[in-house]
């Protein structure tokens, strides 16, 4: 969480991305009933958290670590950015509700800048990086074809570098990283950085969003 001034202009960017026009996928998942699960990384949990909550046919959002191993899935660990783990919010979601695609656009729209490597706004570090940690091969497939679809359409004047790689294990972080949003509405750094991203979900997506 670096300086405010860094926090205003990465916020003042975010929603700069916001104005762009995403195309709808074109490929998603096969219909299902059931839950599923998708896992997203973009920079700090707690804004990619806050995102999905508010997302209709989510029914839980996880904030934790992927990529590493359990025994340095440990926020102070993982801030030295050299255990493999990226920040993940593991998502809960009924594709009754919110189809897996719907969520990968959220995820490229709102939620983050894709084309940021190692780092998201005012965060810098391996830590922080964009990746879909893909759940199944039917997963996969979407998620590299809407990359395919936003690169054809030069939606980013620049090159996506989100990863897209397979979800070995998730690990739940601290509790007091859980919800950080909703439980600290006031805290600077929510502010400047993560409440833009909840106002342009609303403001673009009010379909997705929870009543």
């Amino acid at each position: 969480m670096l300086s405010y001034l860094g926090s205003f202009l990465a916020a003042a960017s975010a929603l700069t991305a916001a104005e762009r026009v995403y195309p709808d996928p074109a490929v998603d998942m096969p219909a299902a009933t059931g839950e599923q699960v998708a896992v997203f990384a973009g920079g700090c949990f707690w804004g990619i958290e806050g995102v999905y909550e508010r997302v209709k046919g989510v029914k839980q959002a996880v904030s934790g670590y992927s990529g590493g191993e359990k025994s340095t899935a440990h926020y102070e660990m993982v801030s030295e950015g050299n255990t493999g783990h990226a920040e993940s919010v593991h998502v809960t979601f009924d594709p009754a509700q919110v189809t897996y695609g719907q969520l990968l656009k959220i995820f490229f729209s709102v939620a983050h800048d894709p084309t940021q490597k190692d780092h998201q706004g005012p965060d810098w570090g391996s830590q922080y990086r964009s990746a879909i940690f893909y759940t199944n091969d039917d997963q996969k497939r979407v998620a590299e074809a809407y990359v395919k679809q936003l690169e054809d359409a030069k939606t980013f004047s620049h090159r996506i570098v989100t990863q897209i790689v397979p979800l070995k294990a998730f690990y739940a972080a601290e509790p007091h990283h859980q919800h950080f949003m909703d439980n600290n509405p006031n805290y600077p750094y929510i502010v400047v950085n993560d409440l833009p991203k909840v106002n342009a979900l609303k403001k673009h997506y009010p379909e997705l969003c929870k009543r």
